[in-house]
């Protein structure tokens, strides 16, 4: 079966536009089902049964595996193997009538505003490093653009006179974000110190590493989670925490829920409305903790 996984991702790249993110995430979910496949001694891709896909899902969930990932993994297989019938590699689809395992919404981690205030606050602006780092924590939460996506923002992307960043996110679909006076102020400033980071050389994109060279999504994570240390913050550090904390905020403070998905870039409201139950544990605390009959 491994052999037909290259021209599937092939096929996801090229004429479907997945991110390469995503595509490494479904290279290692079809990489885990071979394994399990060939345990059980399937001869070949036309060979699985839907009894085995189902096996393969509750072993998932025996490992520990949450309801929302083995979804995520049922989908590729399912994309799987429809591509393998659309290109008459097997007869029948044996994904077919699977149900999906209920899925259930985790409330995401955030971060307070104050928290979120001393986060922005550790940069040093007085080294150009400091002045990048603060740039990208400001734009990370004033867009609540993905931490994949600023790490490919280009330079001409960004419109500091009106305000605006030009975002292409998942499946090159392209967003406009206001950008806010803070983080446009911040980027003006790393502007300045930016042809000290490339030495010379030339780069489309707007956030460059010591070397002159584009900066990963693992880089600026390990740079948020260093310095969520040193304000002392003890929430755990996901890479999506200031993207979260941007659509709980602006939901706290009045934002409509359709503003907010465009924003976020979500195609279905249903993604954007979980920030909605954080808001409303919020709301829930402030009853108990104020109300004389709690």
């Amino acid at each position: 079966m491994e052999e037909f996984i290259t021209p599937f991702l092939d096929y996801l790249s090229v004429e479907r536009g997945l991110s390469r993110n995503t595509i490494e995430s479904y290279r290692d979910d079809l990489k885990q089902y071979a394994a399990f496949s060939l345990s059980r001694k399937t001869a070949s891709a036309g060979a699985v049964t839907r009894n085995e896909i189902t096996e393969f899902m509750f072993f998932q969930k025996e490992k520990g595996i949450d309801a929302n990932s083995i979804s995520r993994r049922l989908s590729c297989l399912r994309m799987f193997f429809r591509f393998l019938v659309r290109e008459r590699i097997i007869r029948t689809d044996p994904t077919d009538l699977v149900e999906s395992p209920k899925l259930w919404k985790k409330i995401p981690d955030t971060l307070s505003f104050n928290e979120v205030e001393a986060l922005l606050a550790q940069p040093p602006l007085r080294k150009p490093q400091g002045m990048r780092d603060r740039a990208i924590l400001e734009t990370l939460y004033a867009t609540g653009m993905r931490v994949s996506e600023v790490a490919g923002l280009r330079k001409d992307n960004v419109h500091l006179d009106v305000g605006f960043v030009r975002c292409i996110g998942k499946g090159n679909k392209e967003r406009i974000i206001p950008l806010g006076k803070k983080a446009s102020e911040a980027i003006e400033r790393y502007l300045a110190a930016r042809p000290g980071f490339l030495g010379g050389k030339e780069s489309d994109l707007l956030f460059i590493s010591r070397l002159g060279r584009g900066l990963s999504r693992q880089s600026i994570w390990k740079m948020i989670k260093q310095y969520a240390k040193q304000a002392r913050i003890k929430k755990l550090i996901k890479p999506h925490i200031m993207r979260h904390s941007f659509a709980t905020h602006l939901l706290e403070r009045g934002a409509d829920l359709r503003s907010v998905q465009e924003m976020l870039g979500h195609a279905n409201i249903s993604t954007t409305q979980i920030y909605t139950h954080v808001n409303k544990d919020r709301l829930k605390s402030v009853h108990k903790m104020f109300h004389p009959r709690p």
